[in-house]
């Protein structure tokens, strides 16, 4: 995408790599452009857009990976003084938001643990039957003509605990 993230009138390419790296290029000059800001995700980025989002007046890059989650960056400070040096208070709407969600939190992480203990217990269970979950792959064969060699990429919405390749010619795994 290309947006405005830095604010001086230019717009700047917003990159989301297959690697999970984000990164902000501005054209300063006519010349090359001039890498401004990376972040790196724990998985490809399937899409960037650059807008105003969550709150007005502040500029945001939204990013969406691979496996569905929601990446944002925004220019609103999150750390913010006043002239004496000494941290703002929080609004009585800011607290109230945070001990929400807060409390949200908590709910969600023991009903992850009461569904964990159920899913121990019926696991090991004499009528408990297994299947093996279907998972999504993100597969990518390329050849790097530099040197002859194709690369494989795997990415899995879960651990890759064993990676099986099944060729009919001879393969050398670095």
């Amino acid at each position: 995408d290309s947006f405005d993230i830095l604010g001086d009138g230019v717009k700047e390419l917003l990159i989301g790599r297959d690697d999970g790296v984000l990164e902000i290029y501005n054209f300063e000059s006519a010349d090359d452009p001039v890498l401004r800001y990376d972040h790196a995700l724990s998985e490809s980025i399937a899409s960037i857009q650059g807008g105003c989002v969550g709150k007005d007046g502040y500029d945001e890059i939204v990013a969406s990976t691979y496996s569905g989650w929601l990446t944002g960056l925004t220019t609103e400070p999150v750390h913010r003084e006043d002239g004496s040096g000494e941290d703002l208070k929080l609004s009585q709407e800011m607290q109230s938001k945070i001990s929400s969600l807060r409390n949200e939190l908590e709910h969600l992480q023991i009903k992850v643990l009461q569904e964990r203990e159920k899913y121990q217990q019926s696991s090991q269970s004499s009528t408990a039957v297994s299947s093996v979950p279907a998972f999504s792959v993100n597969d990518k064969f390329t050849l790097n003509k530099d040197d002859a060699s194709y690369s494989l990429i795997l990415e899995v919405q879960t651990a890759i605990d064993n990676v099986l390749v099944q060729v009919c010619v001879v393969l050398f795994l670095l």
